[in-house]
């Protein structure tokens, strides 16, 4: 049996042409950070600046995951992984399609197996439906820790909704920061 890297999805990931995202990429958006990271951030998909750079969550939304991380956590984005459920950006910023996240899903779930988080924040309603396999909406579903293959599940507000100034969301994202912090140092 072939055990697969980060290294090796990441280079499949580069040369995938499974939907038509790939088309209009100026590049994949991987994923980053520590391989034996006990943290790991999932999001919707790239942004124009993440397309741009291949680097995840680096935009305005990004800033304020870094300040969140290291607010409420004492950490960086190098001790954490961060990725996204689809890997390449939708046209005009548009929400992923199902057979997109279909394609893309193969790959976080290797990407989450290889790196074995103790937690899990996902980050808005995409995500966190992926992983939970639900349609309920994150309004409803955050505040809960869920087990996810051997993880703790901490779903949250994507950083753009409280960059919109949506009532609560910051203080909201910031409880949940702290849920997961009680999980990884006790």
């Amino acid at each position: 049996v072939v055990t697969k890297t980060l290294d090796r999805i990441k280079q499949e990931v580069l040369g995938c042409t499974k939907c038509p995202l790939s088309e209009h990429r100026k590049q994949p958006v991987f994923g980053v950070g520590s391989i034996n990271a006990d943290l790991m951030f999932i999001g919707e998909a790239p942004g124009a600046e993440e397309d741009r750079t291949g680097l995840p969550f680096i935009g305005r939304s990004g800033k304020l995951l870094d300040t969140l991380l290291f607010e409420e956590l004492n950490m960086d984005r190098s001790m954490c992984y961060i990725s996204n459920i689809v890997k390449c950006r939708p046209p005009e910023n548009r929400d992923p399609k199902p057979e997109e996240i279909d394609s893309c899903r193969p790959y976080l779930k290797e990407q989450l197996g290889i790196i074995e988080p103790k937690v899990i924040i996902t980050l808005g309603n995409f995500a966190t439906r992926l992983l939970l396999e639900t349609k309920t909406g994150i309004t409803k579903l955050r505040g809960k820790i869920y087990e996810y293959s051997g993880s703790s599940l901490i779903p949250t507000f994507h950083p753009a909704a409280a960059l919109r100034g949506r009532k609560g969301v910051l203080e909201a994202m910031r409880t949940d920061f702290r849920k997961a912090k009680e999980i990884i140092y006790g």
